[in-house]
């Protein structure tokens, strides 16, 4: 990941149009490696949107994860809204059928792959591709 920041609106852009399931989990790594309250906004935005569509079942839990993941590393609960009494996850996984997916469960899926991420990243740092 190299951190190219400047490619952060375009991702964001792209998570909230993605308008299909699994698309957004490498852009929820990305966002995540940036890791800034900039990036949980843009995360924030997509919930905000797709979850009061109960209809569509695209990437709302690795988004929420990935918050989680954010919250946990800059101290912040942006999370909470979502999380909390009258936030819309609770009706959003009604709806699912999956009433007993575990957020932190999401988040540490994330957790893992941005460790994957970073171990990918120094497996190609150590390769000598120059001799």
């Amino acid at each position: 990941m190299a951190h190219r920041t400047e490619f952060r609106d375009l991702i964001g852009r792209l998570l909230l149009a993605s308008e299909g399931p699994y698309a957004g989990a490498a852009y929820c790594v990305a966002l995540a490696k940036f890791g800034s309250a900039a990036d949980a906004e843009l995360l924030s935005a997509y919930l905000d949107h797709y979850l009061l569509r109960p209809d569509l079942d695209y990437d709302q839990a690795v988004v929420l994860g990935t918050l989680l993941y954010l919250d946990e590393i800059l101290g912040s609960e942006y999370t909470t809204r979502f999380l909390g009494p009258g936030g819309p996850w609770d009706p959003w996984l009604e709806v699912r059928a999956v009433a007993a997916l575990d957020p932190q469960h999401c988040r540490q899926a994330v957790q893992q792959l941005c460790d994957f991420v970073d171990e990918s990243a120094e497996a190609f740092v150590s390769l000598d591709c120059g001799s």
